[in-house]
C-alpha cells in the first residue's frame, strides 16, 4: 500500500457513525478506495437500503472533508445502494451543502451531530466507570480525571474524545453533559441511564455489523485498500479482568 493509500483510509477512519460512535472503517462501510495521482475515490456503503439519510449524509459529507484536507486533489465521496444516495452525492460532490433536506430536519444537521455526541460520551462514561469501581470502590464520584487517566488508560482516552468534540471541560472522571461532577447520591441512577444508553450503542453497532454481512458478506473483494487490512470492530471496555467481591454491585454496574 502506497503511502497516499494509507493516509487516505486513516483519514476515513476518522469518520465516525454518528450513531454508533465507531469508525467507518471498522464497521465495513467502505466498500472500495483508490488513490491516483490528483484524485481520490472512496464508495461507501451502509446495512440497508432505508439507513437513516441524515446519517448517511453525515457520514459522505464526513468522508469528503477528511479526503479533502489531505490535498490529494479531487475527491469523490459516493454512496451506494441507498434511496437518498443520488440527491446525498449530487450535494457533497457539488459542494452544496445547504441543497439536502431531509424530512424537514435542518440542512446543516449540527444539532443531530451535537445529539450523537453527547449520547457516545455518555456510553463512553459508563465503560470508564464499569473499568473504575472494581479498582477504586466508593471512590468512584471522587476520581479525578488524572487518576483514571493512570487507571484505566484507554477508557479514559475514549472519554476524553468525546468531551472533546462537545466542548467539555472537567477535572472529574464522570461528568454530565455538561461536564458538571455528578454527586454521589446521583451516581447510582444516572449510570444506570448512561447503561441503557451504552446498551443501546452497543446492540445497534451489533445488528448493524450482522446486517452489512446479510447484505453484502463479509471480506468482500475491493472493501479495502490492496494491502490493507483494517483494524477489528472497537471493544467496548466492560471492566477490570478481576473484580474484587461486591465492588462492581456497589453503583450497579456488575449487571
Amino acid at each position: 500500500m502506497s503511502p497516499a493509500a494509507a493516509a487516505a483510509w486513516a483519514a476515513l477512519g476518522r469518520v465516525r457513525d454518528p450513531e454508533l460512535d465507531q469508525p467507518i472503517t471498522d464497521l465495513g462501510f467502505v466498500a472500495s478506495l483508490r488513490v491516483e495521482p490528483g484524485r481520490i475515490r472512496a464508495e461507501l456503503q451502509l446495512p440497508t437500503y432505508f439507513c437513516a439519510p441524515n446519517f448517511a449524509w453525515l457520514m459522505v459529507a464526513d468522508a469528503h472533508d477528511e479526503l479533502a484536507s489531505l490535498g490529494g486533489g479531487r475527491v469523490e465521496v459516493v454512496l451506494l445502494d441507498h434511496f437518498a444516495a443520488e440527491e446525498i452525492n449530487a450535494a457533497v460532490t457539488g459542494f452544496d451543502r445547504t441543497g439536502f433536506e431531509t424530512d424537514g430536519a435542518d440542512p446543516a444537521l449540527d444539532d443531530l451531530r451535537a445529539t450523537f455526541d453527547r449520547k457516545a460520551h455518555t456510553a463512553a462514561q459508563e465503560r470508564l466507570a464499569r473499568t473504575l469501581a472494581p479498582l477504586v470502590g466508593e471512590r468512584l464520584p471522587e476520581v479525578t480525571l488524572e487518576e483514571a487517566a493512570r487507571l484505566a488508560p484507554d477508557a479514559t482516552a475514549a472519554v476524553v474524545r468525546r468531551r472533546a468534540r462537545l466542548g467539555l471541560s472537567s477535572d472529574s472522571a464522570l461528568c454530565d453533559e455538561r461536564g458538571a461532577r455528578i454527586p454521589a447520591d446521583r451516581l447510582p441512577g444516572w449510570l444506570r441511564f448512561a447503561r441503557t444508553v451504552r446498551v443501546s450503542v452497543d446492540g445497534n453497532a451489533t445488528l448493524c455489523r450482522g446486517l452489512l454481512e446479510t447484505r453484502y458478506g463479509l471480506a468482500r473483494d475491493g472493501t479495502t485498500p490492496a494491502g490493507t487490512t483494517p483494524s477489528g470492530p472497537a471493544r467496548p471496555v466492560t471492566g477490570s479482568a478481576v473484580e474484587p467481591p461486591g465492588a462492581g454491585r456497589l453503583y450497579g454496574l456488575s449487571r
